[in-house]
């Protein structure tokens, strides 16, 4: 027997089909307009979505003018870049400090770990001219375990990188590229006062690459997976350099 009960609807049930006033925050107005309520952003909020983002989206970087080309950073679709950045790394040069040699499923996995974690680092291919040479990973050094081997101060960016080609090797290249890079996190990352790196210290075109590009070596460490040379660039020097 149908209920005869007409009592208005409980708060958050479903109401009448002829009420004016629908669950979904759409209001019937006095003309037949239909009204629709936009929640409100509340302002305290604001800190907290920017600070959701760790690294200021370097998807929309854009490029930067270099001596050799225009150069900019794309992050990585393992759909599209996985067979490249497989060659790469099981190139002798770079597997030596990567470590990364073998299948495609080696690279993935390493890939995977960032692109599924919290955006605390980005890998990126390096395009010079349209065309990728390069890998990085954009990362944030105030987050990542490095921090405990050094003074680290909030949002603090870490790079990596190779040069993926070895024709583009031992031109000199890797130093118009880091400050490339460096121009690209100090304009685009306000809160970020420091660049910090930390190649192998066996790895003595990397760290000459570094230090011609306005890093200075803060120290040697030693990381679980090797020694290193940590380097920093501050961006009160940003001007000078």
């Amino acid at each position: 027997m149908r209920s005869t009960d007409t009592t208005a609807p409980a708060p958050g049930s479903v109401r009448d089909a002829r009420d004016p006033r629908s669950a979904t925050g759409v209001a019937e107005g006095s003309e037949g307009r239909r009204e629709r309520r936009v929640p409100r952003l509340d302002a305290t909020l604001l800190p907290l979505l920017a600070e959701a983002d760790l690294l200021d989206s370097p998807a929309t970087w854009g490029s930067v003018t270099t001596p050799v080309g225009a150069f900019r950073l794309e992050p990585v679709r393992p759909g599209r870049d996985l067979e490249l950045l497989t060659g790469w790394m099981n190139d002798p040069e770079v597997a030596a400090y990567w470590e990364l040699a073998g299948p495609a499923t080696v690279t993935a996995a390493h890939l995977s770990a960032q692109l599924d974690g919290d955006g605390r680092s980005i890998p990126c291919l390096g395009l010079l001219d349209g065309t990728p040479m390069s890998y990085w990973e954009i990362y944030r050094a105030d987050l990542d375990p490095l921090s405990g081997h050094y003074p680290a101060r909030p949002h603090d960016t870490g790079i990596h990188l190779l040069i993926g080609d070895g024709t583009n090797r031992g031109r000199g290249l890797g130093t118009a590229l880091l400050r490339a890079v460096a121009d690209l996190v100090l304009g685009n990352r306000p809160r970020c006062t420091r660049i910090v790196a930390e190649p192998d210290i066996r790895n003595t075109p990397s760290v000459s690459a570094f230090l011609s590009s306005g890093f200075r070596c803060y120290a040697d460490i030693d990381l679980p997976e090797k020694r290193a040379a940590l380097m920093v660039r501050e961006r009160v020097l940003r001007n000078l350099l």
